[in-house]
């Protein structure tokens, strides 16, 4: 252990007592000091014995005192390192400060280390790091240093330094031999790198920056949204992902003419899928395989190519083109159809002296142009001749043109206009004219259409007028036949004739009233007779009845006196025939 030796000297006298003081204080009594004859032993010195010592030396004649300044070098002590703001990671583009202090004496150097690169050397400790980047980061070291001692320590501390991967996760599903599903999810880039994982499959695995997970391919599969989860310090992110089979599909057919002078037809068949679908071609029931030749299969496995010098035989075969993938197959059939036009138009400018016509052809047509056709006043054709009256080329187009302009027209002229396709020399039918200008009144067809229909209209009303006629004849006729209502009375009237009944006439007719009876005294009677009312003068009338059915009682005839006592029995005369009006004729046929 090491001491200090604190020593004084005198020139003469005699030393009777000595006193030993440390900064103006009386030395504890402590085993560390130790008064010697001649000085002052301080066993193992510290940084708190540094001051001032003083000895006080006395005899019987005289005393003197003595100061000296002791500094006990030490340090450097453990560094204290300090980060502010205090983070467990910063982000790219933060800023931060580093300092590092120690005690000592004299006070320690300190320079900061990263790695091997010196950032600062001085006594202050305090390193600057402004918009920090993530190469930034990790270890800085404080080292201090005490030149009088040659002590020195040193401390290092770690600096996290995140940033968040660019972009977005990205994911996707490839097929394997049409039986798995391969799941991947990518996110590059960042500090750390993001880990990865597919928490909606079972399956506990997770990856760094690049994932991938292989399942086998299931009908539950199809369809289902399945999740990349990417988990950063900074911020997480996820994407998603749905595996589906092919669906329906319609096949694009283009057509093209090569440098040889062969028809070039492209078939695309492309099914909507994920993973993408793998196409298969036939031609006829057998499989086609690309030559380079006449067959080449391009895009992958989506496209077909097919050159001939011949359009008909193109169109002698059937093609058939089959996607698949792991969760299912489409497949389409189609024949190729020769050159045609499915719909055409024109639309006038408002000058009328350009026109637009438009046209569109089936998907499936060969097309490899087209020939825009005119007959009207004389505009000039495509070899240069002038001429009216017929149809002739005046533009051709390429097969991938769906409109043309034509201008220079007079607007007080009739134009007529069609597109005729073309494969090559092969002609296909002309759509119909479209006419533009002044009308021509009306056409030899329409005319003779007139005129069949004008006899036929007039036939067709007579026919209608002598249905209406019979119908309203025969309701008049049946309204003719007089109906004679059967009187109650009628079966009061005693017969003379004793006949048969009639079959509807169950038990036969009944006995005529008791007018005996009738001429009783009003006493007689159930109830009260009524007011006597005189009768009008006599009259000789006569009530006929008719009985239409056989086997009924004949004809009865009343004396004109008998009514006049019981006018009762005038009732019993038939009401006279109305005759019908037109209007009633109309309420019965109906009716009936």
């Amino acid at each position: 252990m090491e001491e200090l030796m604190l020593r004084y000297s005198m020139l003469r006298g005699v030393v009777e007592e000595q006193l030993w003081f440390f900064n103006g204080r009386p030395l504890p009594d402590s085993p560390r000091y130790t008064v010697l004859p001649s000085g002052l032993a301080v066993r193992g010195p510290g940084r708190n014995d540094t001051g001032r010592y003083t000895v006080a030396l006395s005899n019987p004649f005289s005393s003197k005192t003595a100061h000296v300044n002791v500094t006990v070098l030490y340090g450097p002590d453990e560094p204290i390192i300090q980060v502010s703001p205090a983070r467990d990671f910063y982000v790219s583009g933060d800023s931060l400060t580093l300092s590092c202090q120690a005690d000592g004496s004299p006070r320690p150097t300190v320079e900061w280390m990263f790695g091997d690169q010196a950032l600062s050397l001085g006594q202050t400790g305090v390193l600057n790091l402004s918009h920090v980047q993530t190469t930034q980061g990790g270890d800085y070291t404080c080292m201090l240093l005490n030149h009088m001692t040659a002590a020195q320590r040193h401390k290092s501390i770690s600096v996290h330094i995140y940033e968040r991967p660019p972009g977005h996760p990205t994911c996707s599903v490839l097929a394997e031999d049409n039986v798995h599903l391969r799941y991947e999810c990518r996110w590059p880039g960042g500090t750390p790198p993001a880990r990865l994982s597919f928490p909606d499959l079972i399956n506990a695995s997770s990856g760094l920056e690049n994932f991938t997970l292989t399942v086998k391919a299931s009908h539950h599969l199809d369809g289902k949204s399945v999740t990349c989860e990417g988990i950063h310090p900074v911020g997480g992110d996820k994407c998603n992902i749905s595996a589906k089979s092919p669906v329906d599909f319609f096949p694009a057919v283009r057509t093209q003419v090569d440098s040889e002078g062969k028809i070039v037809v492209s078939i695309s068949c492309v099914s909507e899928a994920t993973p993408p679908t793998v196409v298969s071609w036939f031609r006829g029931g057998e499989a086609v395989i690309g030559d380079g030749a006449e067959n080449d299969i391009s895009d992958g496995t989506a496209r077909l190519i097919i050159r001939h010098h011949n359009v008909s035989v193109l169109l002698l075969h059937n093609y058939t083109c089959t996607c698949t993938n792991a969760l299912g197959r489409r497949s389409r059939h189609l024949h190729l159809q020769e050159p045609s036009i499915s719909a055409f138009g024109l639309f006038p400018h408002q000058d009328g002296t350009v026109v637009t016509l438009t046209w569109e052809v089936p998907p499936t047509s060969i097309v490899t142009g087209f020939d825009i056709q005119m007959s009207g006043p004389d505009l000039p054709s495509v070899d240069g001749n002038h001429r009216s009256g017929t149809y002739r080329t005046i533009l051709p187009k390429p097969s991938s043109a769906r409109s043309a302009d034509i201008s220079d027209l007079d607007p007080k002229a009739t134009y007529r206009f069609r597109v005729v396709p073309r494969a090559l020399m092969a002609e296909g039918q002309p759509t119909v004219s479209r006419r533009i200008g002044p009308g021509e009144g009306l056409s030899g067809p329409a005319v003779a259409g007139i005129a069949a229909g004008i006899p036929c209209s007039i036939v067709f009303l007579l026919l209608v007028c002598s249905l209406i006629y019979l119908l309203l004849y025969w309701s008049r006729m049946k309204s003719h036949q007089t109906r004679y209502p059967v009187s109650r009375a009628a079966n009061k009237v005693q017969t003379t004739h004793t006949q048969t009944p009639h079959n509807l006439l169950v038990g036969g007719p009944k006995s005529p009233p008791d007018y005996d009876r009738l001429q009783q005294a009003p006493s007689s009677l159930s109830v009260a007779p009524p007011s006597f009312v005189p009768p009008p003068p006599p009259v000789r009338v006569a009530t006929t009845f008719f009985f239409h059915k056989p086997n009924l009682p004949q004809v009865q005839t009343f004396p004109g006196r008998l009514l006049q006592s019981f006018p009762m029995l005038r009732s019993l005369d038939p009401p006279r025939p109305r005759r019908p009006s037109f209007r009633s004729s109309l309420d019965d046929l109906f009716r009936n």
